[in-house]
């Protein structure tokens, strides 16, 4: 066991910034997405960016603990069980308004954190609705003849411009991730073409995107009219020809999930492939830099990390006896990121306050993990590095979860 997965202190920072959108009058319509270098606290975007499900997904997880196993883990006594459903349902109430939206691929990151728990827990129709909407538009996005699903209609960068969707066909490795969505609609409807698509999708990639060394390219350039590659380069890592560690992450969980789906051998050897690179170049401290082939040393990302280290946790969930380094790999890398990167502890809310609610002292940081990095790419338009980050505290409760559902704790 890894206690700081289970820490109060890391539910209490979940619920500390809940209650800063229960506090407001109607719903919230700005989601936290990462924290400046240092101790701070969240910084807030709009509920269309692509980051904004995977708080309410935190705050899902913490109430899916003490749903199904509040009898093994610590727990925070203030937390009854409608208290955060009450909260789940507010902080997602403005989010099923993006479930049908056919201008992005992050469906499965803006939806399933929260919308799948929501159905799962509580048999939550709107949650249920959203996800088929989602599933339906992501579909939309896919093109037979390339055989993939469009991630981006626009990427403005300090070095090269892409404005005309009818000039580019932009895919990312980061897609992999949203095929999670398309597999869980088909088998809920019975509609097998979702799954059809996802498994094209992931197929095509393996391809495109897994270079013969087993590290992966980030972008991909389809030519429309013949569906051949015209370019690939990055814009997120160091350079074109490098790995950039989350791009990795993305495609070990990817092509993991991919396997539990289908069982196709295919998918489950590109996930290990991409894993055994990803644990062959890590540092011994175990914590990735933010790119395996950027100047060292440099900024860490434990977001790239801990999605890696989820990914390993699925091998060996779907795969066992055959995956059994994958989840001592896992574990390892968890372990380094507490080791390394843990914010200061939040202390445990106080109840019975004289204005009646909980009160949750951060100890100056929102969040639960450090030393993420978002984008350090010299061309990027803006910069993020060695700071926290909304989905690497999901990742981090995510594999807590997962291994409780595993029977490793």
């Amino acid at each position: 066991m890894i206690p700081a997965l289970y820490s109060q202190s890391a539910l209490a920072k979940i619920w500390g910034v809940a209650l800063r959108g229960l506090a407001q009058r109607s719903p919230p319509t700005r989601y936290p997405e990462y924290t400046k270098p240092g101790i701070a606290p969240y910084e807030y975007t709009d509920y269309d960016f692509w980051t904004s499900g995977f708080f309410p997904g935190s705050l899902y997880l913490v109430y899916e603990r003490a749903r199904l196993w509040d009898d093994r883990i610590p727990r925070l006594p203030q937390l009854d069980l409608l208290k955060m459903r009450h909260a789940c349902e507010w902080w997602t109430a403005n989010l099923h308004s993006q479930a049908s939206r056919t201008d992005t691929h992050d469906l499965g990151f803006l939806v399933m954190p929260w919308a799948q728990k929501g159905w799962e827990l509580d048999g939550d129709r709107q949650c249920y609705q959203s996800m088929i909407a989602a599933a339906y538009a992501l579909a939309s996005r896919f093109d037979r003849k390339i055989g993939a699903i469009r991630s981006w209609d626009t990427c403005l960068t300090k070095r090269y411009t892409f404005t005309d969707p009818k000039d580019a066909f932009l895919v990312i490795i980061d897609s992999m991730m949203n095929l999670n969505l398309l597999f869980y609609v088909a088998e809920l409807v019975g509609n097998p073409t979702l799954a059809d698509i996802a498994k094209t999708h992931a197929t095509t990639l393996l391809n495109s995107h897994i270079r013969p060394d087993d590290s992966t390219f980030h972008v991909v350039d389809f030519d429309q009219a013949t569906a051949r590659i015209k370019q690939r380069f990055t814009n997120q890592g160091f350079s074109d020809e490098s790995c950039w560690a989350r791009g990795q992450a993305w495609g070990i969980a990817g092509y993991a999930q991919c396997y539990g789906w289908t069982k196709e051998p295919r998918f489950l050897n590109a996930s290990k492939r991409l894993a055994d690179y990803f644990i062959k170049h890590l540092p011994d401290d175990g914590v990735p830099y933010w790119d395996f082939h950027s100047p060292k040393p440099g900024p860490r990302d434990t977001s790239a990390a801990l999605i890696a280290a989820y990914g390993m946790l699925l091998l060996y969930k779907h795969a066992a006896e055959e995956a059994k380094q994958y989840m001592e790999a896992a574990i390892r890398v968890v372990r380094a990121v507490a080791a390394m990167s843990l914010a200061p502890e939040a202390t445990v809310p106080l109840s019975d306050e004289p204005d009646g609610k909980d009160i949750v002292d951060f100890k100056g940081s929102d969040t639960i993990v450090l030393n993420a990095t978002i984008n350090d790419y010299e061309f990027a338009p803006r910069r993020w590095a060695d700071h926290g980050l909304v989905y690497a505290d999901y990742y981090f409760l995510l594999i807590g979860n997962l291994m409780l559902e595993m029977g490793l704790v």
